[in-house]
């Protein structure tokens, strides 16, 4: 018995998780409110979790971006991705049956600058609803990001766009037979 609860221990000391932490953005974050940030990584694999909600809307357009720049290989931030997940259960790494949305990005050089900075960005339409942005990947030393996560209100909806043509048209049928009423002649 003794032996077995040994092996348990060093199991888990040798397959340590993942640094982890979860921060939050609030409701509905804006590019003046979604601005997150790490720069105090430990060495090695870490998983961040930015959570927001989507209120109000039918849809939001969901922008997001992250940056590492580095002053030298030490500080590269190895398999940096970035991934969008709808919330479905409790907080936290492996807290629910949460839902990817879509698939994850990984990071590439920057525009000008490829060896000494990299970046991931990408868009999403989201319904309203509980969502985080799970950054990840192995840091060197004193390695960091910075980013910002922004929500806008959709493109309206088919049936929003079929009343606003319909309103346009009806408007525009209402001045055209008014302006055949009115006749006006000069002397």
């Amino acid at each position: 018995m003794n032996k077995l609860l040994i092996a348990a221990v060093l199991a888990c000391g040798i397959v340590a998780p993942a640094n982890a932490a979860i921060f939050n953005l609030g409701a509905n974050p804006t590019s003046a409110t979604g601005d997150f940030s790490n720069g105090n990584l430990p060495t090695g694999a870490f998983s961040d979790q930015y959570r927001f909600q989507l209120t109000g809307s039918s849809t939001y357009i969901t922008f997001a971006s992250a940056t590492n720049d580095y002053v030298d290989a030490s500080n590269f931030i190895g398999n940096f991705t970035g991934q969008l997940f709808q919330q479905v259960g409790a907080v936290g790494p492996g807290g629910g049956n949460d839902i990817a949305i879509g698939s994850a990005v990984s990071a590439v050089g920057c525009p000008g600058n490829p060896g000494g900075c990299q970046i991931l960005a990408g868009a999403e339409t989201l319904a309203s609803g509980n969502y985080y942005l799970q950054i990840s990947g192995n840091a060197g030393v004193d390695a960091g990001y910075g980013g910002n996560l922004t929500t806008v209100g959709a493109v309206p909806e088919p049936a929003t766009w079929a009343m606003m043509i319909l309103g346009f048209g009806l408007a525009g049928a209402a001045m055209r037979r008014a302006g055949r009423a009115a006749r006006v002649s000069f002397a």
